[in-house]
């Protein structure tokens, strides 16, 4: 996860990506969520330093659900993709399970939302 970029006295005057540790990252998000009305809590806890991140939306009253996963883009640029185009929540925890044999410092975070929304600050493409 990357933060705000800050300048570094090796630089002088050039920015510099800072990493920031996926646990500060996914307590942010959850925080955001409440903030918002929402309920978020962490599904799954991966490598607090540098795991990947899966976020599972859902909107139990309106029986909906979706998963958001990073991904980076050529120039760097950071943002949010659907793996799965499946909006059944069993499809979803099949995904995630299968992500979490193959990579077991992933992290799980669930939105709960009635609005669908999922409070991330990277932008997330349509699925």
């Amino acid at each position: 996860m990357l933060s705000p970029r800050l300048p570094g006295p090796a630089t002088e005057g050039l920015v510099t990506a800072v990493e920031i540790d996926t646990s500060i990252w996914v307590y942010a998000l959850i925080r955001r969520a409440h903030q918002g009305g929402a309920f978020a809590t962490v599904g799954r806890r991966g490598d607090s330093r540098g795991g990947a991140v899966l976020v599972k939306l859902v909107n139990r009253r309106a029986g909906e659900a979706r998963l958001l996963a990073e991904a980076t883009r050529g120039d760097g640029e950071r943002f949010w993709m659907q793996p799965i185009g499946s909006t059944i929540e069993a499809d979803l925890d099949a995904y995630i399970e299968k992500a979490i044999r193959i990579d077991p410092d992933v992290w799980v975070v669930e939105v709960d939302d009635p609005e669908g929304r999922h409070f991330l600050t990277e932008p997330v493409e349509a699925g």
